[in-house]
């Protein structure tokens, strides 16, 4: 009974300073909250907005654990190829193409954008508008933008989740994402939405969540935005002659395409590359011992979807595979 009473004895100021901290944690939280309305009020967002977008927000553990424990990536590219650009999605991205071919052409034709690009980023991105993310926009922003690592970028992605918001594109309670605030079929951060997102059904609402000619259109008008041409593919894979020099593998180097065909470049097949001289870069996303690629300004473009050569090359591979090529 002394031990009970006495472990009662020692457990109660435990208990007592954790209730204290989530105390003073939810005060801070709160107090934050309060200036974040005022700054959004000098940026054109009205009370109803933050009323409607704030009332229940706080900071949700989960992603910052999210944040934090993000595993160093250890895969390689072809594996990575490998998993991305899978026979499953390769069929079904065909399947896509070919039950949305009508608006997938129109929104091409409009955009500038070939549609076996447009189906190959949707099928990466949530595969096909499956996996679009569960996590409220609003809050997941709010608590990076608190959480203060990276609080200065955040909070300017809040302040334009709340600008959607007032332009009533959607309701908060719907305004869902990945825990890093990337929204609906097309994941959007919402800065891209704002520059990009397009109301194709002539509604009033850019909807990326839900509305699939605005989930098109809205993939084909940033990538036509980021200076995508129709005229011309992303690249292909090539092989280099003996004794080629790695350091000139890089989209630092650009070259006519006929340049590339003199250092002794070829398709993979080895017959020639292309006769229209565009501009060209050589590049290993595997490394030296990986396979090279020749890559277009079209490539560039889908880099500034996604910094990442592994998605960019993803990107460029299952669009190939969709098309049967």
């Amino acid at each position: 009974m002394i031990r009970t009473v006495l472990r009662w004895m020692i457990a109660v100021p435990l208990v007592l300073g954790a209730s204290t901290v989530q105390a003073e944690t939810d005060d801070a939280f709160l107090k934050w909250l309060d200036a974040l309305r005022v700054e959004a009020r000098t940026k054109g967002i009205s009370d109803t907005t933050l009323y409607r977008s704030l009332v229940d927000v706080k900071p949700i553990p989960r992603i910052i654990e999210l944040d934090r424990k993000q595993p160093e990536s250890t895969i390689t590219f072809a594996q990575y190829q490998k998993r991305i650009v899978s026979q499953t999605r390769i069929k079904n991205g065909r399947a896509r193409l070919a039950q949305h071919r009508d608006l997938l052409e129109k929104v091409g034709a409009e955009f500038g954008v070939q549609p076996r690009f447009i189906v190959a980023l949707w099928g990466i991105e949530t595969n096909f508008g499956q996996f679009t993310g569960g996590f409220p926009v609003i809050n997941a922003l709010a608590t990076l933008a608190y959480d203060g690592r990276r609080s200065k970028y955040f909070r300017g992605e809040l302040f334009n989740a709340l600008r959607i918001i007032e332009q009533g594109h959607i309701e908060p309670s719907e305004m869902k994402g990945s825990w890093a605030g990337a929204m609906g079929q097309s994941q959007f951060m919402p800065s891209s939405f704002l520059s990009f997102a397009h109301d194709y059904d002539g509604d009033g609402a850019k909807d990326i969540w839900n509305t699939q000619s605005d989930v098109f259109a809205s993939a084909a008008n940033y990538l036509k935005g980021v200076g995508w041409r129709d005229d011309i593919t992303w690249g292909r894979k090539v092989r280099l002659p003996a004794g080629f020099d790695a350091e000139q593998a890089s989209l630092d180097i650009i070259k006519p395409i006929s340049e590339w065909q003199a250092l002794g470049i070829r398709r993979d097949d080895g017959s020639d590359l292309p006769t229209r001289d565009i501009r060209a870069s050589v590049i290993l996303p595997g490394g030296e011992a990986g396979p090279a690629y020749i890559v277009y300004d079209n490539y560039r473009a889908i880099l500034r979807w996604n910094r990442s050569h592994y998605f960019a090359m993803a990107v460029g591979q299952l669009s190939d595979r969709i098309a049967g090529r």
